[in-house]
Order: C-alpha cells, then structure tokens, then sequence
C-alpha cells in the first residue's frame, strides 16, 4: 500500500505513521528527513535553499521539494509500499505526486486527513518548542513561525481535499482524539 498523511502540523502525522508503519510492516517516508538530509549533506543548491528555509523557519519550496522527492522516490525502498509524512501541503505538489508515481507504475492508495483544528495545532506545536537546529537556543517553533505555517497550510488544506475526495482515496479521522483512538481509527479506515 502506498498511503500518504495529510492534516497540519501538530496533528500527529508522524506518531501515527509510525504506529501504522509497525502495524503494516511499510517504510515512512518523510518530508522532514529529506530537508534536514539535504540541509545537511548537499553542497549544492538544493542544499543551500534549503538551510535557508530552515534558518527561515518556512517551508522549503515547491521547487525544491519536487526535486528531493524525486530522487527519494526513485531509491530501491520506496519502490516498495510506503507511508507519506509531510507531503503534499497543497494541490501542485498532490498533482505531482500523482504524475510521479503513475510514471513509476503505481499511485496512493489512501491519504489519511487528520483533521485537527488550527487553535489545537497552535496549543501543541507550542508545548512541543522544537530548536531550530540541534543545540540552538532559537525556536523552530516561535509563535511568529507557527503562524506563518498554518496560515500556508491552510491556503492550500481545501484544495488538496477536494483533489483526494474526487479521486476516492480520503479517509478524515478527527485527530482531537487520543492517540490511540485516532491509530484505531485509521486502522478501520484502510480495513
């Protein structure tokens, strides 16, 4: 199975990948771990973009992003069944995706919506206060950048809901609920 994680920061994406990546025996395969590789390993330009949306606190680029998905997508264990964290966050990376996948001879089977609402996702990613780097005492997580992002990802949650609703692979779970209630949720949602 191919399933892809959707919902804002804050709403358990990466808890839940790995509860159901345990259940499913399938590799997670993260937005995140390819920023923070390219941040750190490319010396190229990719690597310097993206460093400098880290330093930002923002979101690496469509352009950018399309670019490290590529190469992941390309790698010998994401030829297997996989779940998606982190990616897509709007319309034109979902449109991407698909085109990327139908070309390697497979799609998303499922895209999981934790909907949880911008006041909570605000209330966790608060309490969690991420450093920006490792051993910094500046915040990925300020209240200024928190903002920004939610407010990105809220101009495209609408659309990227429509694109999966039509395509017959959105399951919402209401991820106000506990962790466990939520996992027990997705699980019933690809049964």
């Amino acid at each position: 199975m191919h399933i892809v994680f959707f919902g804002p920061e804050g709403s358990g994406k990466g808890t839940q990948a790995k509860l159901l990546s345990e259940a499913l025996h399938l590799s997670i395969l993260t937005s995140g771990d390819l920023v923070r590789d390219a941040a750190a390993n490319d010396k190229g330009i990719i690597g310097e973009v993206v460093r400098q949306s880290l330093q930002e606190g923002k979101y690496v680029a469509d352009s950018e992003m399309f670019v490290l998905w590529k190469w992941r997508l390309k790698e010998e264990d994401a030829k297997g069944g996989w779940i998606m964290d982190g990616f897509p966050r709007n319309v034109e990376q979902a449109k991407f995706l698909y085109e990327k996948l139908d070309k390697y001879g497979y799609k998303v089977e499922k895209v999981i919506y934790l909907n949880l609402s911008e006041e909570e996702s605000y209330r966790r990613l608060i309490k969690r206060g991420r450093p920006l780097h490792p051993g910094s005492n500046e915040l990925h997580d300020s209240p200024e950048r928190i903002k920004s992002r939610l407010l990105l990802y809220k101009a495209g949650e609408k659309d990227v809901l429509e694109y999966y609703r039509q395509q017959g692979v959105l399951s919402e779970i209401n991820a106000d609920n506990s962790i466990e209630k939520v996992h027990e949720d997705i699980l019933g949602s690809i049964s």
